[in-house]
C-alpha cells in the first residue's frame, strides 16, 4: 500500500513510497495536521543516492513494527535535501548544534511550529555503536512529549534562537582585501595532505573550488613557495591516480572513504563532474599536459552518455550501489579482467596490480599502481602504445560493464547543478574546439530556459515534464554564470540577454538590505513557515549561492559597465571578509571570485563577421591559453541590438575585424593582428 509519497516527483520519495511509515511530503497540509493533531514531526532528510540513507530506509522504514511507532506517535515527513536546501540548510544547522557533526540521512524531531529539539543523522534499529536503537528513541521522545513538554519547548526555543541569531549577520561592510587574497594560498597549505593529495582525512572529499583558486593564483602570483605552485597539480594527480576517478567509464565518485584517494563511495553526483571536469581543464590549459584533457573529456563524455535527459537536462546523480551492494557496478575480479582483456591483460595487470584476492572485498578497485614511463619501459613500448593499449582496455571493460544491472539513476533535473554543467561544457567546447560540447550546451541551455522557466518563472526542479515550484538563489546565480560561459562561446546574444534578464529577477527576489542575498525568495519567505530564511554563505560540496552570485554580478558589470552590480558584489564580500584568511578553503569560491574583480580584467570586444577566418583567429588568440581575468565579446558589423554593452560604438579599424582590449576603465587602441591583441592581452 503506498503512503503519500506516491505523486512525488523526487526519486528519492519516490523510494519510499512503499514504506509501511505514512510519509508526508513537506507543504501546509501536512504542517496543519501536526498542528491539528499536537504531535511532535519526524522529519527525515536524504537523498537519492546516499547510501546511509538506503540502509537506515531498509533496517527501519521498511519494519512494520518501527512504522507502527513512528505513525503512532509523530507526523512522519520525508524530504529530498536536493529539492529543498533550504529546509535541508536550516535543520542541518540545528544538527550541527545539536551533535556537532551532520550528514544525511538526516533525523530530526520538531514541534508542530518546527522548531527543533532533538535529532542525528542515521540511527541502528537495535543499540549498536554506542548508539540507542530506533525504536527507543521513537518511544522516549513519544514519552517526553506526553510528560515533559516544558523542557522539549525550551530546548526547541533556545536553539531556534540560536540559529537565527546566526543567520541574522550583515554585512561587516568591508570587502576582501588584495592582501587577504594572497596570503590565502599560504593558509591552505598549512592544511594540505602533501603525502596524498588534497585537504583534510578519511573520508576526503575532492576539493574543486580551493584547487580552481589555486590554480588562478599560480597566473596571477610570483609564488616564493614553489610548493604553492603545485599543489593543485598534486591533487588533481592524486584524484585521477585513485580509486574515485573510474578510470573505465570516466568521471568521479563522491568521495573517498580513505585519505589517499583509494575506495571510492561510488556514488557520483552531477556537481562533482562539472567542477572537477573544469579544474582538470584548466589544468591541461596551463600545463599543456595531455592526461588532464584527458580526465576532464572522459568525465564529460561520461555525464553526456549516462547523465543526460534527452531533452537536454542533466541528471543529479547516480547510485553507489547495484544489485543492493555498494560498488557492485565498478568493482572487478581478476577472472573478471583476464576473460574480458585477453591478451591485454599482463600489461593492465601491471598498470593497476592487479592479484587474485583483490584489494577491496575479493574483488578490485581500479587504481593505476605504476606511472605510464615506468610501465611504457617495463613493456619495451613508447609511452603513447602504452597508453593507447590501456586506453583500447578501458574501452573493453566499459562494454562488458555496460552489460551489469546498472546503480540508480536519480532522474531529476536542478537548474543550479545544470547550471554548473552548463559552465563545463561551454567553456570545454571554446577550449577544446568540440563542436559536440557546444551542442550539449547550447541543448541544455535552451531547455534551461524553456522547461525551467515556464512563464517566465525561474524553478529549480523539473522530472518527466513536471516542474516544482521552489527556486533559490544559487538556481539563478549558476544559470546566469553558465550563460554567461555558452555566451562566451557562441556569441548568441539570446544566452546573454537571459543572463543580464535573470541578474535582474536575483536582485529583486532575493537581496538582503543588510548586504548579500537571501537563499529563498522574497515571496517564498513571507508564505513560508520556516523559523528563519536561510542564507548561506559557507562553501560547501558546491559553492554557496551567494558566491557564486557574487561572481556571476562582477561578470555581469564586466560587460555592461552597470556599477550597481559590482556595488551589490562588493557589499556581499562584507558577510565573509572576516572569514576567508581563517578557512580559505571554506570560502575558495568567494576568494576566486573576489580575485576576478582584484586583478584587472580584461574587456575584449572583437568586431567583425564570425564566420571570417581573420575574425576567428582574433578569438583563437583570447581563448589560446588560461586567462581567467579575460571576458569576451563578439559582433558582426554592423553591430546589431541588444548586445552587451561592452561591443557599444565600436568600429572596424582598417575595415578589418578588430579587437580592442580594456582594461581598468580604460580602453588601449584597437587592433587587427593577432601578434598585437597578444601583446595587449598578456601586458
Amino acid at each position: 500500500m503506498s503512503n503519500l509519497l506516491a505523486n512525488a516527483t523526487s526519486p528519492y520519495l519516490l523510494q519510499h513510497a512503499e514504506n509501511p511509515v505514512h510519509w508526508h511530503e513537506w507543504n501546509n497540509e501536512t504542517l496543519a495536521k501536526a498542528v491539528a493533531e499536537d504531535k511532535p514531526i519526524f522529519l527525515s532528510i536524504g537523498y537519492a543516492a546516499c547510501h546511509w540513507c538506503h540502509v537506515m530506509a531498509h533496517e527501519s522504514f521498511e519494519n512494520e513494527e518501527i512504522a507502527a511507532i513512528m505513525n503512532e506517535h509523530f507526523i512522519n515527513i520525508k524530504v529530498d535535501r536536493e529539492e529543498r536546501p533550504d529546509i535541508d540548510s536550516i535543520y542541518m544547522k540545528a544538527i550541527v548544534a545539536l551533535t556537532r557533526q551532520g550528514g544525511w540521512p538526516m533525523s530530526v524531531f520538531l514541534t508542530p511550529d518546527l522548531r527543533p529539539f532533538y535529532g542525528g543523522t542515521y540511527f541502528p534499529p537495535q543499540p549498536r555503536y554506542q548508539m540507542p536503537s530506533f525504536p527507543q528513541l521513537l518511544l522516549g521522545i513519544a514519552a517526553s512529549w506526553q510528560d515533559d513538554r516544558e523542557n522539549i519547548d525550551l530546548a526547541g526555543t533556545q536553539l531556534t534562537a540560536q540559529l537565527q541569531t546566526e543567520a541574522s549577520m550583515a554585512s561587516s561592510g568591508k570587502r576582501i582585501s588584495v592582501e587577504q587574497v594572497e596570503k590565502s594560498p599560504e593558509r591552505m597549505l598549512e592544511t594540505y595532505d602533501w603525502e596524498n593529495g588534497g585537504w583534510g582525512a578519511a573520508p576526503k572529499f575532492p576539493q574543486a573550488m580551493a584547487i580552481e583558486f589555486l590554480l588562478r593564483k599560480e597566473l596571477t602570483t610570483e609564488n616564493t613557495e614553489k610548493n604553492i605552485a603545485d599543489a593543485p597539480f598534486h591533487a588533481l594527480d592524486a584524484m585521477a591516480r585513485g580509486g574515485i576517478y573510474d578510470v573505465v567509464g570516466g568521471g568521479f565518485a563522491r568521495y573517498s572513504t580513505d585519505a589517499n584517494w583509494f575506495l571510492p563511495h561510488f556514488e557520483k553526483m552531477a556537481y562533482d563532474e562539472a567542477l572537477l571536469a573544469r579544474a582538470y581543464l584548466h589544468a591541461w590549459q596551463i600545463t599543456g599536459k595531455p592526461h588532464y584533457r584527458q580526465v576532464c573529456e572522459e568525465t564529460l563524455n561520461f555525464v553526456a552518455r549516462e547523465m543526460r535527459d534527452e531533452q537536454g537536462g542533466f541528471y543529479s546523480s547516480l547510485d553507489a550501489d547495484s544489485e543492493g551492494v555498494e560498488g557492485k557496478f565498478y568493482v572487478w575480479t581478476k577472472k573478471e579482467l583476464e576473460e574480458t582483456l585477453k591478451d591485454d591483460y599482463t600489461l593492465f595487470e601491471a598498470a593497476y596490480g592487479i592479484s587474485a584476492n583483490g584489494n577491496w572485498e575479493g574483488k578490485t578497485v581500479l587504481q593505476r599502481t605504476v606511472d605510464d614511463q615506468i610501465l611504457a619501459a617495463q613493456f619495451a613500448l613508447d609511452p603513447e602504445d602504452a597508453l593507447a593499449k590501456l586506453a583500447k582496455c578501458h574501452k573493453k571493460l566499459l562494454i562488458a560493464r555496460g552489460k551489469r544491472i546498472r546503480p540508480g539513476t536519480d532522474d531529476k533535473v536542478l537548474t543550479e547543478w545544470n547550471g554548473l554543467m552548463l559552465i563545463a561544457y561551454a567553456e570545454a567546447a571554446r577550449v577544446l574546439d568540440n563542436e559536440c560540447y557546444l551542442e550539449i550546451a547550447q541543448k541544455n541551455a535552451n531547455f534551461l530556459l524553456t522547461a525551467l522557466r515556464p512563464r517566465g518563472e525561474l524553478r529549480r526542479t523539473w522530472r518527466k515534464g513536471k516542474v516544482g515550484r521552489e527556486v533559490f538563489l544559487a538556481d539563478y546565480a549558476a544559470l546566469i554564470l553558465g550563460l554567461i560561459e555558452l555566451y562566451q562561446t557562441d556569441f548568441s546574444n539570446r544566452w546573454f540577454t537571459a543572463a543580464q534578464e535573470l541578474a535582474d529577477e536575483m536582485i529583486e527576489k532575493f537581496s538582503d538590505p543588510g548586504g548579500g542575498f537571501y537563499d529563498t525568495t522574497k515571496d517564498a519567505a513571507k508564505s513560508s513557515n520556516l523559523p528563519l530564511r536561510p542564507k548561506e554563505l559557507q562553501d560547501n560540496a558546491i559553492p554557496s549561492g551567494n558566491a557564486l552570485a557574487v561572481e556571476a554580478l562582477l561578470k555581469i558589470d564586466a560587460f555592461t559597465g552597470k556599477s550597481e552590480y559590482r556595488q551589490l558584489a562588493e557589499r556581499a564580500q562584507g558577510l565573509v571578509s572576516d572569514f576567508v584568511t581563517m578557512y580559505p578553503t571554506a570560502f575558495a569560491q568567494w576568494l576566486s571570485g573576489v580575485d576576478f574583480a582584484l586583478h584587472h580584467i580584461k574587456q575584449v570586444a572583437i568586431i567583425g563577421d564570425l564566420d571570417d577566418n581573420e575574425t576567428q583567429m582574433l578569438i583563437t588568440e583570447v581563448r589560446s591559453k588560461y586567462r581567467p581575468d579575460v571576458v569576451i565579446a563578439a559582433t558582426p558589423y554592423p553591430i546589431p541590438e541588444n548586445i552587451p554593452a561592452l561591443l557599444d560604438n565600436r568600429t572596424l579599424k582598417n575595415n578589418l575585424p578588430t579587437a580592442y582590449v580594456c582594461e581598468g576603465f580604460a580602453c588601449k587602441l584597437p587592433v587587427n593582428s593577432v601578434e598585437e591583441l597578444r601583446e595587449q592581452l598578456d601586458h
